[in-house]
């Protein structure tokens, strides 16, 4: 090899040409061929390595060969033994170059640790991918995992490459390392506190890919879709995407709606607004036209039956209504709400059905729905509650009630 490196040198000094030009034209000549060489080298090994590999995808039934071409491992692959074969020519190259040479061989090896971080990077991104296809992981934050590693990948392979180019052992830096970890921690806060959160987030599983999450701090409300070290991205309703720290999860108070997607139900809490002034007493015309409506009649008969044997048996002066006890159109309306949801297919019976008073306001007595729909579809989920509500204000009226609302400009004109 010296001496085939050498007859182009020996052919021009012969040729009359000095010893420097012979040596500058000889390593041309000498570089510009290694370079066409392992070019071709270079281009023949990808071919055949990302042949192979593309056959073993289609032959495999697993999927992971697939991932590895998709994030072209058998390429990066392919570069490492042309750069080794140019590592070992550069003292034949330049044999004539004492500075030169040392100097290429060192920016060489440092290519050499990128390169295998490029090949690692390749790897763990194949490792993403393939454990996100599997079920038990789908919607766990790999890509923190991977960034974490990659992170410390790239760290160690920073100080290899100033310890190639500064001839400095490995382990000063790591010794030189505890006196600037305040540096450290104050350049990587964001990564560090990422990390933590990540994990936390993980162990505790607050937050999965595909849950629905709402974040009023950061306008976030929708599912989310990715899950790494530095940042949560969630897919609004509206499609636009909210970008939130990752630290932030742990940090702030944000809510999580699987546990209603994982339950029976999803809850309608709703009110109407009665008009306190159209609440009162009723007499016994009126229960006795109350009572055809059939979803109260055995309701308001029983009832009327104990409550008049009950006046009786204690002598209650009749005469006026608020003697003793008596039926309100307030009440027998609540009864008939609870009667419509309890019969009404899309409300779950199985989960809480409730109807009840809240405190009264400036805007009258709010009569509160409390239920569960049995489907919890978003666009059937409010069909049902717009159903049940359509229904309960067409109904204020039979009961001599009125729903508040404020005063409109026809309201003053009349």
């Amino acid at each position: 090899m010296e001496k085939l490196s050498h007859k182009i040198y020996d052919y021009l000094i012969d040729s009359g040409l000095s010893a420097e030009w012979a040596s500058y034209i000889n390593l041309t000549i000498l570089l510009i061929g290694l370079v066409v060489v392992l070019f071709l080298i270079d281009f023949i090994l990808r071919k055949i390595l990302v042949g192979l590999f593309t056959r073993l995808s289609i032959n495999s039934k697993t999927h992971f060969d697939d991932l590895l071409v998709k994030n072209r491992a058998p390429r990066n692959i392919a570069h490492v033994v042309p750069l080794v074969l140019f590592y070992k020519a550069i003292p034949f190259v330049f044999r004539d170059f004492p500075v030169a040479g040392p100097f290429l061989l060192k920016t060489i090896e440092v290519i050499g640790i990128f390169l295998f971080l490029w090949i690692v990077r390749s790897l763990l991104h194949t490792i993403k991918d393939f454990l996100k296809t599997l079920p038990i992981l789908k919607d766990k934050p790999i890509d923190s995992y991977i960034q974490v590693f990659m992170i410390f990948a790239w760290a160690l392979g920073l100080f290899f490459a100033i310890s190639v180019i500064t001839g400095v052992e490995l382990w000063k830096f790591f010794t030189a390392l505890g006196t600037a970890s305040a540096v450290i921690i104050l350049v990587f806060r964001d990564t560090i506190m990422g990390f933590v959160a990540s994990i936390q987030v993980s162990i505790n599983d607050m937050v999965r890919i595909g849950d629905w999450i709402t974040f009023e701090k950061y306008g976030a409300d929708g599912d989310v879709i990715e899950i790494n070290l530095a940042t949560v991205k969630v897919q609004n309703f509206d499609k636009t995407i909210t970008t939130i720290p990752t630290y932030a999860l742990i940090s702030d108070s944000f809510k999580n709606w699987r546990g209603m997607t994982n339950s029976d139900g999803r809850r309608i809490k709703r009110a109407l607004l009665i008009k306190q002034e159209s609440v009162r007493f009723l007499d016994k015309s009126d229960v006795e036209s109350l009572q055809k409506i059939q979803l109260i009649t055995e309701y308001l008969k029983t009832r009327s039956t104990d409550i008049d044997k009950y006046n009786t048996e204690h002598n209650i002066d009749k005469s006026m209504l608020i003697n003793g006890r008596n039926l309100t159109n307030l009440g027998i309306f609540r009864k008939y709400i609870d009667a419509y949801l309890n019969n009404h297919s899309g409300v779950n019976k199985e989960m809480t059905i409730m109807v009840r008073h809240l405190d009264p306001t400036p805007q009258g007595i709010p009569m509160e729905v409390y239920a569960f729909s049995n489907d919890k579809r978003w666009a059937n989920y409010e069909y049902i509650m717009a159903d049940v509500f359509d229904h309960l204000l067409a109904a204020i009226s039979y009961f001599d009630l009125e729903g508040f609302e404020l005063p409109s400009s026809t309201n003053f004109k009349s």
